[in-house]
């Protein structure tokens, strides 16, 4: 998404494994996530790649826009976005959004990178072309990657991380200014942000499990408060014209800009923006809750500001990154502290992009939008490897 020129900067008053337990369930929590000391301690000195991380983790650049990745012939994309992994035999695969028009010159659509079992890049490819400013989305448990384009009446694009089959457009779900996908295997569900300020919280019954050709798409039906139960209704045309989708059902809960969302174990996290805000869908009890909200945060400064992307550790902590702030990746745990787990120096022009663990939840991938340039053309992909909590 684009850089945020309104992001708040003053405190108002002061092949996923499950998360662990029910702390994580939006019913559990005591209250938004407060500022910790992280379980990793604090963050160390910049190390050679300019990323301040706690003691025992490493860093290295997997790739850069417009360049060669190392041991491939393949030139990554520009502005790396949303982000997944994906379990390829003993190894795995990396997948990447490309933040860009169709008629920019480098392509939009998406890009995957492969590595063996010891971590050594084999390939890298192309696994969607000519869609549009293609920001964030989602993996499904059948393991394809959702890319979603952040444009008026955007589409989703069911897209093989493997690079054999063909992209296939997803009407079904909604033509509106897509950000993020996350499936509910538990209930059947997709579910899918919209980046406006108005934006709606979107939920995707397909007719078969598996299949998206068809299926229902419903928007999130609730009051002005930020927690309690919440009902849905039917979007009557999730083509969105002449009216846009989230216009289309009276009473429809507005969110304030709309991004990462991710689901496990009867939860679907999700953020919004324009309020530096951490919701929690309790799918189980039809509910939501703030897991986060930098408003509500107490004794000091938030320490998390311009909310993004979103994913999770085995262990059952959320790690969300920033668009802007101090251009961190946040960790948010179980038991609703919040704290930074790294930071990118040297860039503030740019945002954290793409948050995605490997399968064994030893190494994390992450993007730096604009890298030290602010361009698009500079992004950066990294990895983080450490040792994790489990």
């Amino acid at each position: 998404m684009e850089r945020r020129t309104f992001l708040r900067t003053a405190v108002i008053s002061g092949s996923a494994a499950a998360f662990g337990g029910t702390l994580w369930r939006g019913a559990a929590f005591a209250g938004p996530a407060q500022p910790a000391t992280g379980p990793y301690g604090t963050l160390q000195a910049a190390n050679g790649n300019g990323i301040l991380l706690p003691s025992g983790f490493t860093s290295r650049i997997v790739a850069r826009s417009g360049q060669t990745v190392p041991g491939t012939s393949y030139a990554w994309h520009s502005a790396p976005d949303g982000g997944a992994t994906f379990a390829d035999g003993s190894g795995w695969i990396y997948v990447s959004n490309a933040e860009v028009s169709s008629g920019s010159g480098s392509g939009g659509g998406a890009s995957a990178v492969r590595f063996n079992s010891s971590g050594t890049v084999t390939s890298a490819y192309r696994i969607l072309s000519g869609t549009n400013n293609n920001c964030a989305g989602g993996r499904t448990p059948w393991n394809t990657w959702l890319s979603c384009e952040e444009v008026s009446r955007g589409s989703v694009y069911e897209t093989d991380p493997w690079g054999v089959n063909a992209a296939v457009q997803r009407p079904a779900l909604g033509r509106f200014k897509h950000e993020a996908a996350a499936a509910d295997p538990d209930h059947g569900y997709v579910y899918l942000t919209e980046d406006e300020t108005d934006g709606r919280f979107y939920r995707f019954r397909p007719t078969t499990w598996g299949n998206l050709s068809s299926g229902t798409l419903q928007v999130l039906v609730a009051g002005t408060g930020t927690s309690g139960p919440v009902t849905w209704a039917t979007v009557p045309d999730p083509d969105g014209s002449p009216t846009q989708t989230r216009y289309q059902v009276s009473g429809a809960k507005v969110f304030n800009g709309g991004e990462g969302c991710f689901y496990a174990a009867g939860t679907c996290w999700f953020t919004t923006k324009g309020d530096n805000r951490v919701w929690a869908y309790d799918a189980n009890a039809s509910s939501i809750s703030l897991a986060y909200d930098d408003s509500l945060v107490s004794g000091g400064g938030a320490p998390l500001t311009g909310v993004d992307n979103v994913t999770r550790s085995t262990s059952g902590d959320l790690y969300v990154a920033e668009d802007g702030g101090n251009m961190e990746i946040c960790l948010i745990t179980p038991d609703d502290t919040v704290a930074p787990f790294l930071r990118i120096s040297g860039q503030s022009g740019s945002e954290i992009t793409g948050p995605a663990f490997s399968p064994d939840g030893t190494r994390l991938y992450f993007s730096s939008q604009r890298g030290t340039s602010g361009s698009s053309s500079g992004g950066i992909t990294y990895e983080v490897t450490g040792p994790f909590r489990s």
